[in-house]
Protein backbone atom coordinates (compact mmCIF):
# COMPACT_ATOMS: atom_id res chain seq x y z
CA UNK A 1 0.00 0.00 0.00
CA UNK A 2 1.25 3.51 -0.79
CA UNK A 3 0.15 7.02 0.16
CA UNK A 4 1.05 10.56 -0.87
CA UNK A 5 2.83 12.71 1.63
CA UNK A 6 1.49 16.10 2.73
CA UNK A 7 3.37 19.25 3.75
CA UNK A 8 6.18 19.71 1.22
CA UNK A 9 4.51 17.26 -1.17
CA UNK A 10 7.25 14.58 -1.28
CA UNK A 11 6.37 11.71 -3.57
CA UNK A 12 4.63 8.91 -1.61
CA UNK A 13 6.22 6.42 0.72
CA UNK A 14 6.19 2.65 0.03
CA UNK A 15 5.24 0.11 2.76
CA UNK A 16 5.86 -3.55 1.89
CA UNK A 17 5.61 -6.34 4.54
CA UNK A 18 7.84 -5.03 7.22
CA UNK A 19 10.14 -3.06 4.92
CA UNK A 20 10.85 0.28 6.55
CA UNK A 21 9.57 3.43 4.81
CA UNK A 22 11.83 4.84 2.14
CA UNK A 23 11.60 7.49 -0.57
CA UNK A 24 9.95 6.13 -3.68
CA UNK A 25 12.39 4.84 -6.31
CA UNK A 26 10.64 3.77 -9.55
CA UNK A 27 13.20 1.09 -10.52
CA UNK A 28 13.49 -0.46 -7.07
CA UNK A 29 9.72 -0.27 -6.53
CA UNK A 30 8.91 -2.00 -9.81
CA UNK A 31 11.49 -4.74 -9.12
CA UNK A 32 10.17 -5.27 -5.62
CA UNK A 33 6.55 -5.41 -6.82
CA UNK A 34 7.50 -8.02 -9.44
CA UNK A 35 9.04 -10.19 -6.70
CA UNK A 36 5.92 -9.80 -4.58
CA UNK A 37 3.75 -10.84 -7.48
CA UNK A 38 5.76 -13.98 -8.07
CA UNK A 39 6.05 -15.06 -4.42
CA UNK A 40 2.81 -13.93 -2.84
CA UNK A 41 -0.29 -14.04 -5.03
CA UNK A 42 -2.38 -12.38 -2.32
CA UNK A 43 -0.23 -9.26 -2.51
CA UNK A 44 -0.10 -9.16 -6.32
CA UNK A 45 -2.16 -6.84 -8.48
CA UNK A 46 -4.50 -5.20 -5.87
CA UNK A 47 -1.54 -3.66 -3.91
CA UNK A 48 0.15 -1.94 -6.88
CA UNK A 49 0.20 1.85 -7.20
CA UNK A 50 0.92 2.18 -10.90
CA UNK A 51 1.85 5.63 -12.16
CA UNK A 52 0.76 6.87 -15.54
CA UNK A 53 3.20 9.06 -17.40
CA UNK A 54 0.95 12.07 -16.85
CA UNK A 55 0.70 11.43 -13.13
CA UNK A 56 4.42 10.92 -12.80
CA UNK A 57 5.17 14.20 -14.60
CA UNK A 58 2.60 16.01 -12.49
CA UNK A 59 4.12 14.74 -9.25
CA UNK A 60 7.66 15.51 -10.37
CA UNK A 61 6.61 19.02 -11.37
CA UNK A 62 4.92 19.52 -7.99
CA UNK A 63 8.05 18.29 -6.21
CA UNK A 64 10.32 20.59 -8.21
CA UNK A 65 8.15 23.67 -7.85
CA UNK A 66 7.54 22.99 -4.15
CA UNK A 67 11.14 22.23 -3.15
CA UNK A 68 13.02 24.84 -5.14
CA UNK A 69 12.41 28.53 -4.48
CA UNK A 70 13.03 31.22 -7.09
CA UNK A 71 16.76 31.16 -7.78
CA UNK A 72 19.47 32.86 -9.86
CA UNK A 73 21.24 30.93 -12.58
CA UNK A 74 24.15 32.13 -14.69
CA UNK A 75 25.08 30.74 -18.09
CA UNK A 76 25.38 31.26 -21.84
CA UNK A 77 22.31 31.59 -24.11
CA UNK A 78 21.96 29.12 -27.00
CA UNK A 79 19.21 27.70 -29.23
CA UNK A 80 17.16 30.90 -28.88
CA UNK A 81 13.69 30.63 -30.45
CA UNK A 82 11.19 33.49 -30.96
CA UNK A 83 7.82 32.05 -32.16
CA UNK A 84 4.96 34.28 -33.27
CA UNK A 85 3.31 33.92 -29.85
CA UNK A 86 5.87 36.33 -28.38
CA UNK A 87 7.32 33.79 -25.93
CA UNK A 88 11.08 33.16 -25.86
CA UNK A 89 12.61 29.70 -25.55
CA UNK A 90 16.35 29.12 -25.14
CA UNK A 91 18.94 26.94 -23.46
CA UNK A 92 21.25 28.11 -20.69
CA UNK A 93 24.54 26.25 -20.65
CA UNK A 94 27.99 26.13 -19.10
CA UNK A 95 30.96 23.91 -19.87
CA UNK A 96 29.41 20.74 -18.43
CA UNK A 97 25.60 20.98 -18.80
CA UNK A 98 22.61 22.90 -20.12
CA UNK A 99 18.97 23.50 -19.16
CA UNK A 100 15.94 24.67 -21.12
CA UNK A 101 14.42 28.06 -20.26
CA UNK A 102 11.07 29.70 -21.10
CA UNK A 103 10.46 33.47 -20.97
CA UNK A 104 6.78 34.15 -21.60
CA UNK A 105 5.38 37.05 -23.58
CA UNK A 106 3.98 39.00 -20.60
CA UNK A 107 7.57 39.50 -19.43
CA UNK A 108 9.54 39.07 -22.63
CA UNK A 109 8.55 42.52 -23.93
CA UNK A 110 10.37 44.08 -20.94
CA UNK A 111 13.72 42.70 -22.14
CA UNK A 112 14.20 43.98 -25.69
CA UNK A 113 18.00 43.66 -25.83
CA UNK A 114 18.26 40.39 -24.00
CA UNK A 115 18.69 37.49 -24.50
CA UNK A 116 20.81 36.83 -27.60
CA UNK A 117 22.56 33.67 -28.72
CA UNK A 118 26.03 33.51 -27.19
CA UNK A 119 25.22 36.16 -24.57
CA UNK A 120 26.34 35.50 -20.99
CA UNK A 121 23.30 36.24 -18.83
CA UNK A 122 21.99 36.02 -15.31
CA UNK A 123 18.40 34.79 -15.00
CA UNK A 124 16.01 34.59 -12.09
CA UNK A 125 13.21 32.06 -12.23
CA UNK A 126 11.49 28.93 -10.93
CA UNK A 127 12.45 25.35 -11.62
CA UNK A 128 9.63 23.41 -13.29
CA UNK A 129 8.80 20.57 -15.65
CA UNK A 130 7.04 20.83 -19.02
CA UNK A 131 4.66 17.89 -18.60
CA UNK A 132 3.76 17.10 -22.26
CA UNK A 133 7.41 16.33 -23.09
CA UNK A 134 8.85 15.76 -19.63
CA UNK A 135 11.38 18.57 -20.15
CA UNK A 136 13.17 19.94 -17.11
CA UNK A 137 13.19 23.76 -17.46
CA UNK A 138 13.36 27.15 -15.79
CA UNK A 139 10.42 29.56 -16.02
CA UNK A 140 12.30 32.87 -16.33
CA UNK A 141 10.94 35.95 -14.56
CA UNK A 142 13.91 38.24 -15.03
CA UNK A 143 17.02 38.24 -17.20
CA UNK A 144 20.02 40.56 -17.42
CA UNK A 145 23.41 40.52 -18.96
CA UNK A 146 25.90 39.11 -16.48
CA UNK A 147 27.91 41.85 -14.77
CA UNK A 148 25.33 44.66 -15.31
CA UNK A 149 25.73 45.69 -11.70
CA UNK A 150 23.71 46.57 -8.68
CA UNK A 151 21.93 49.51 -10.34
CA UNK A 152 20.48 47.29 -13.02
CA UNK A 153 19.34 44.70 -10.50
CA UNK A 154 17.76 47.36 -8.32
CA UNK A 155 16.08 48.81 -11.39
CA UNK A 156 14.63 45.46 -12.40
CA UNK A 157 13.55 44.54 -8.89
CA UNK A 158 11.67 47.84 -8.52
CA UNK A 159 10.13 47.46 -11.94
CA UNK A 160 8.89 43.96 -11.15
CA UNK A 161 7.57 45.12 -7.78
CA UNK A 162 5.60 48.02 -9.24
CA UNK A 163 4.41 45.85 -12.09
CA UNK A 164 2.97 43.32 -9.66
CA UNK A 165 1.17 46.16 -7.88
CA UNK A 166 -0.50 47.11 -11.17
CA UNK A 167 1.13 50.55 -11.41
CA UNK A 168 2.01 49.91 -15.07
CA UNK A 169 -1.35 48.38 -16.03
CA UNK A 170 -2.68 49.59 -19.42
CA UNK A 171 -6.12 50.39 -17.96
CA UNK A 172 -4.49 53.08 -15.78
CA UNK A 173 -3.25 54.98 -18.83
CA UNK A 174 -5.13 58.19 -19.64
CA UNK A 175 -5.55 59.55 -23.18
CA UNK A 176 -3.92 62.83 -24.08
CA UNK A 177 -6.10 65.87 -24.86
CA UNK A 178 -6.23 66.75 -28.56
CA UNK A 179 -6.14 70.50 -27.93
CA UNK A 180 -4.50 71.32 -24.58
CA UNK A 181 -5.07 74.84 -23.25
CA UNK A 182 -1.78 74.82 -21.29
CA UNK A 183 1.19 72.45 -21.24
CA UNK A 184 3.27 71.89 -18.11
CA UNK A 185 6.96 70.91 -18.29
CA UNK A 186 8.95 69.37 -15.43
CA UNK A 187 12.66 69.56 -16.16
CA UNK A 188 15.80 71.55 -15.50
CA UNK A 189 15.42 75.18 -16.64
CA UNK A 190 19.03 75.23 -17.86
CA UNK A 191 19.23 71.94 -19.76
CA UNK A 192 19.08 71.25 -23.46
CA UNK A 193 15.79 69.38 -23.07
CA UNK A 194 13.77 72.52 -22.23
CA UNK A 195 15.15 74.31 -25.29
CA UNK A 196 14.24 71.42 -27.59
CA UNK A 197 10.75 71.23 -26.14
CA UNK A 198 10.10 74.98 -26.42
CA UNK A 199 11.34 75.09 -30.02
CA UNK A 200 9.05 72.21 -30.94
CA UNK A 201 6.02 73.74 -29.20
CA UNK A 202 6.67 77.14 -30.80
CA UNK A 203 6.76 75.48 -34.21
CA UNK A 204 3.70 73.29 -33.76
CA UNK A 205 1.34 75.39 -31.61
CA UNK A 206 2.67 78.87 -30.81
CA UNK A 207 -0.61 79.94 -29.25
CA UNK A 208 -0.57 77.35 -26.42
CA UNK A 209 0.98 78.71 -23.17
CA UNK A 210 3.65 76.72 -21.37
CA UNK A 211 4.20 76.47 -17.61
CA UNK A 212 7.62 75.34 -16.33
CA UNK A 213 8.02 73.41 -13.08
CA UNK A 214 11.79 73.64 -12.46
CA UNK A 215 13.52 70.61 -10.96
CA UNK A 216 17.03 69.13 -11.12
CA UNK A 217 17.17 66.00 -13.26
CA UNK A 218 20.17 64.28 -11.65
CA UNK A 219 22.17 64.29 -8.46
CA UNK A 220 21.22 64.11 -4.80
CA UNK A 221 17.63 65.04 -4.06
CA UNK A 222 16.66 65.15 -7.74
CA UNK A 223 14.10 62.34 -7.42
CA UNK A 224 12.34 64.00 -4.47
CA UNK A 225 12.31 67.34 -6.26
CA UNK A 226 10.82 65.83 -9.43
CA UNK A 227 8.16 64.02 -7.39
CA UNK A 228 7.29 67.24 -5.54
CA UNK A 229 6.85 69.10 -8.85
CA UNK A 230 4.52 66.36 -10.09
CA UNK A 231 2.47 66.66 -6.91
CA UNK A 232 2.43 70.45 -7.28
CA UNK A 233 1.09 70.15 -10.82
CA UNK A 234 -1.55 67.75 -9.49
CA UNK A 235 -2.62 70.20 -6.80
CA UNK A 236 -2.77 73.25 -9.06
CA UNK A 237 -4.54 71.54 -11.97
CA UNK A 238 -3.66 74.44 -14.27
CA UNK A 239 -2.30 72.26 -17.11
CA UNK A 240 -4.07 69.83 -19.41
CA UNK A 241 -0.97 67.71 -19.96
CA UNK A 242 2.42 67.46 -18.21
CA UNK A 243 5.79 66.64 -19.81
CA UNK A 244 8.61 65.11 -17.74
CA UNK A 245 11.75 65.39 -19.86
CA UNK A 246 15.52 65.35 -19.75
CA UNK A 247 18.38 64.66 -22.15
CA UNK A 248 20.29 61.41 -22.54
CA UNK A 249 22.78 59.95 -20.11
CA UNK A 250 24.11 56.84 -18.50
CA UNK A 251 22.18 54.58 -16.16
CA UNK A 252 23.64 56.50 -13.22
CA UNK A 253 22.56 59.85 -14.76
CA UNK A 254 18.97 58.62 -15.14
CA UNK A 255 18.67 57.27 -11.59
CA UNK A 256 16.37 60.08 -10.49
CA UNK A 257 13.75 58.77 -12.95
CA UNK A 258 14.22 55.21 -11.70
CA UNK A 259 13.24 56.15 -8.16
CA UNK A 260 10.14 54.67 -6.58
CA UNK A 261 8.98 58.07 -5.29
CA UNK A 262 8.87 59.45 -8.84
CA UNK A 263 7.00 56.43 -10.19
CA UNK A 264 4.39 56.64 -7.45
CA UNK A 265 3.95 60.38 -7.95
CA UNK A 266 3.34 59.76 -11.65
CA UNK A 267 0.87 56.99 -10.87
CA UNK A 268 -1.07 59.30 -8.53
CA UNK A 269 -1.16 62.20 -10.99
CA UNK A 270 -4.65 62.58 -12.54
CA UNK A 271 -3.32 64.79 -15.35
CA UNK A 272 -2.16 62.96 -18.49
CA UNK A 273 1.63 62.74 -18.27
CA UNK A 274 4.17 62.13 -21.03
CA UNK A 275 7.80 61.22 -20.42
CA UNK A 276 10.67 61.99 -22.79
CA UNK A 277 13.75 60.87 -20.93
CA UNK A 278 17.10 60.31 -22.60
CA UNK A 279 17.33 58.65 -25.98
CA UNK A 280 15.21 55.97 -27.61
CA UNK A 281 17.14 53.13 -25.94
CA UNK A 282 16.84 54.66 -22.46
CA UNK A 283 13.82 53.26 -20.63
CA UNK A 284 13.25 54.29 -17.03
CA UNK A 285 10.78 53.34 -14.34
CA UNK A 286 9.07 56.68 -14.94
CA UNK A 287 8.47 55.66 -18.57
CA UNK A 288 6.56 52.57 -17.45
CA UNK A 289 4.42 54.59 -15.01
CA UNK A 290 3.65 57.42 -17.44
CA UNK A 291 0.50 57.54 -19.57
CA UNK A 292 2.68 57.75 -22.68
CA UNK A 293 6.39 57.35 -23.27
CA UNK A 294 8.26 59.28 -25.95
CA UNK A 295 11.71 58.40 -27.20
CA UNK A 296 13.12 61.92 -26.73
CA UNK A 297 12.06 65.29 -25.24
CA UNK A 298 11.32 66.56 -28.76
CA UNK A 299 9.10 63.55 -29.44
CA UNK A 300 7.28 64.15 -26.13
CA UNK A 301 6.51 67.73 -27.18
CA UNK A 302 5.20 66.48 -30.53
CA UNK A 303 2.96 63.91 -28.90
CA UNK A 304 1.47 66.39 -26.43
CA UNK A 305 0.83 69.26 -28.87
CA UNK A 306 -1.36 69.62 -31.94
CA UNK A 307 0.46 70.42 -35.19
CA UNK A 308 -0.74 73.85 -36.32
CA UNK A 309 0.19 73.29 -39.96
CA UNK A 310 -1.44 69.87 -40.01
CA UNK A 311 -4.63 71.22 -38.48
CA UNK A 312 -4.68 74.15 -40.90
CA UNK A 313 -4.35 71.68 -43.75
CA UNK A 314 -7.17 69.59 -42.33
CA UNK A 315 -9.34 72.70 -41.85
CA UNK A 316 -8.75 73.73 -45.47
CA UNK A 317 -9.55 70.23 -46.63
CA UNK A 318 -12.74 70.17 -44.54
CA UNK A 319 -13.69 73.63 -45.85
CA UNK A 320 -13.26 72.41 -49.41
CA UNK A 321 -15.33 69.34 -48.69
CA UNK A 322 -17.99 71.48 -47.01
CA UNK A 323 -18.07 73.88 -49.97
CA UNK A 324 -18.36 71.00 -52.40
CA UNK A 325 -21.14 69.45 -50.34
CA UNK A 326 -23.00 72.79 -50.24
CA UNK A 327 -22.66 73.24 -54.00
CA UNK A 328 -23.96 69.74 -54.62
CA UNK A 329 -26.82 70.32 -52.20
CA UNK A 330 -27.74 73.61 -53.89
CA UNK A 331 -27.66 71.97 -57.33
CA UNK A 332 -29.90 69.17 -56.07
CA UNK A 333 -32.32 71.70 -54.55
CA UNK A 334 -32.41 73.73 -57.78
CA UNK A 335 -33.32 70.63 -59.74
CA UNK A 336 -35.96 69.75 -57.19
CA UNK A 337 -37.36 73.28 -57.30
CA UNK A 338 -37.58 73.16 -61.11
CA UNK A 339 -39.33 69.80 -60.97
CA UNK A 340 -41.79 71.05 -58.35
CA UNK A 341 -42.46 74.16 -60.46
CA UNK A 342 -43.25 71.97 -63.45
CA UNK A 343 -45.51 69.79 -61.38
CA UNK A 344 -47.27 72.85 -59.91
CA UNK A 345 -47.75 74.32 -63.37
CA UNK A 346 -49.27 71.07 -64.57
CA UNK A 347 -51.53 71.04 -61.53
CA UNK A 348 -53.00 74.57 -62.14
CA UNK A 349 -56.88 74.54 -62.13
CA UNK A 350 -57.18 76.29 -65.51
CA UNK A 351 -55.07 73.61 -67.13
CA UNK A 352 -57.08 70.91 -65.48
CA UNK A 353 -60.37 72.59 -66.50
CA UNK A 354 -59.14 72.97 -70.07
CA UNK A 355 -58.11 69.36 -70.18
CA UNK A 356 -61.41 68.27 -68.63
CA UNK A 357 -63.43 70.41 -71.08
CA UNK A 358 -61.56 68.94 -74.02
CA UNK A 359 -62.09 65.47 -72.65
CA UNK A 360 -65.79 66.25 -72.11
CA UNK A 361 -66.15 67.34 -75.73
CA UNK A 362 -64.42 64.23 -76.87
CA UNK A 363 -66.64 62.03 -74.71
CA UNK A 364 -69.77 63.87 -75.93
CA UNK A 365 -68.77 63.31 -79.54
CA UNK A 366 -68.03 59.68 -78.88
CA UNK A 367 -71.39 59.30 -77.06
CA UNK A 368 -73.33 60.87 -79.94
CA UNK A 369 -71.57 58.70 -82.48
CA UNK A 370 -72.17 55.61 -80.38
CA UNK A 371 -75.85 56.48 -79.90
CA UNK A 372 -76.34 57.10 -83.63
CA UNK A 373 -74.64 53.85 -84.51
CA UNK A 374 -76.67 52.03 -81.89
CA UNK A 375 -79.96 53.51 -83.17
CA UNK A 376 -79.12 52.63 -86.74
CA UNK A 377 -78.20 49.12 -85.76
CA UNK A 378 -81.34 48.74 -83.68
CA UNK A 379 -83.57 50.16 -86.45
CA UNK A 380 -82.02 47.84 -88.99
CA UNK A 381 -82.49 44.90 -86.70
CA UNK A 382 -86.09 45.98 -85.99
CA UNK A 383 -86.85 46.15 -89.68
CA UNK A 384 -85.48 42.69 -90.15
CA UNK A 385 -87.48 41.31 -87.24
CA UNK A 386 -90.61 43.13 -88.46
CA UNK A 387 -90.19 41.51 -91.85
CA UNK A 388 -89.86 38.10 -90.29
CA UNK A 389 -92.82 38.77 -88.05
CA UNK A 390 -94.98 39.96 -90.93
CA UNK A 391 -94.07 36.87 -92.92
CA UNK A 392 -95.28 34.74 -90.05
CA UNK A 393 -98.41 36.87 -89.25
CA UNK A 394 -101.92 35.59 -90.22
CA UNK A 395 -102.55 38.97 -91.82
CA UNK A 396 -99.87 38.18 -94.38
CA UNK A 397 -101.80 34.99 -95.20
CA UNK A 398 -105.02 36.97 -95.59
CA UNK A 399 -103.21 39.29 -98.02
CA UNK A 400 -102.58 36.29 -100.20
CA UNK A 401 -106.43 35.67 -100.50
CA UNK A 402 -107.05 33.43 -97.53
CA UNK A 403 -109.71 34.06 -94.86
CA UNK A 404 -110.31 33.11 -91.24
CA UNK A 405 -113.76 31.70 -90.37
CA UNK A 406 -115.08 31.87 -86.83
CA UNK A 407 -118.37 30.49 -85.60
CA UNK A 408 -120.66 32.89 -83.82
CA UNK A 409 -121.46 33.66 -81.20
CA UNK A 410 -118.55 31.76 -79.55
CA UNK A 411 -115.91 33.07 -81.92
CA UNK A 412 -113.98 29.78 -82.19
CA UNK A 413 -112.04 29.34 -85.42
CA UNK A 414 -113.43 26.71 -87.77
CA UNK A 415 -111.02 24.26 -89.30
CA UNK A 416 -113.48 21.51 -90.33
CA UNK A 417 -116.69 21.78 -92.35
CA UNK A 418 -118.46 19.30 -90.12
CA UNK A 419 -117.93 21.64 -87.15
CA UNK A 420 -120.99 23.73 -88.21
CA UNK A 421 -124.48 23.02 -89.22
CA UNK A 422 -126.74 24.51 -91.79
CA UNK A 423 -128.22 27.70 -90.54
CA UNK A 424 -125.25 28.64 -88.24
CA UNK A 425 -123.89 32.16 -88.51
CA UNK A 426 -120.14 32.49 -89.07
CA UNK A 427 -117.74 35.44 -89.28
CA UNK A 428 -115.31 35.53 -92.19
CA UNK A 429 -112.17 37.68 -91.60
CA UNK A 430 -110.66 38.98 -94.83
CA UNK A 431 -107.54 40.99 -95.51
CA UNK A 432 -109.73 44.06 -95.51
CA UNK A 433 -113.02 43.74 -93.67
CA UNK A 434 -115.33 41.00 -92.42
CA UNK A 435 -118.24 38.94 -93.68
CA UNK A 436 -121.14 37.51 -91.67
CA UNK A 437 -122.62 34.50 -93.41
CA UNK A 438 -125.24 31.87 -92.68
CA UNK A 439 -124.48 28.28 -93.50
CA UNK A 440 -126.84 26.92 -96.13
CA UNK A 441 -124.90 23.83 -97.02
CA UNK A 442 -121.70 21.98 -95.98
CA UNK A 443 -119.45 19.47 -97.64
CA UNK A 444 -117.33 17.52 -95.19
CA UNK A 445 -113.89 16.38 -96.27
CA UNK A 446 -115.06 12.74 -96.45
CA UNK A 447 -117.81 13.63 -99.01
CA UNK A 448 -120.77 12.66 -96.74
CA UNK A 449 -123.94 14.72 -97.24
CA UNK A 450 -124.63 17.53 -94.89
CA UNK A 451 -127.25 16.97 -92.22
CA UNK A 452 -129.62 19.69 -91.29
CA UNK A 453 -129.51 20.29 -87.55
CA UNK A 454 -133.30 20.56 -87.45
CA UNK A 455 -133.53 17.16 -89.12
CA UNK A 456 -131.11 15.49 -86.90
CA UNK A 457 -132.54 12.74 -84.74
Amino acid sequence: MSRRATGKRKIGWIYNHGVRPSVYNPVRSVSHEINLTMTDPAMARPSRDIYTVSRLNQDVRALLEGEFPALWVEGEVSNLSRPSSGHLYFSLKDAQAQIRCALFQNRAFLFRDCPRNGQHVLVRGRVSLYEPRGDFQIIVEYIEEAGAGALRRAYDELRLKLEREGLFAPERKRPLPRFPHRIGIITSPTGAAIRDVLITLRRRCPGVPVLLYPAPVQGDGAAERIASMIRLATERRDCDVVLVVRGGGSLEDLQAFNAEVVARAIGACPIPLVTGIGHETDITIADFAADLRAATPTAAAELASPDRLEWLRRVRLLAERLDGALQRRLAEQRLRLAELTRRLDRAQPRHRLRDRAQRLDDLDQRLRTAMRQRLETTAQRLRGLSGHLHALSPLATLDRGYAIVRRLPGGEILRRADAVHIGDVVEVLLSRGRLYCRITATEPANGAPAVDRDQAP
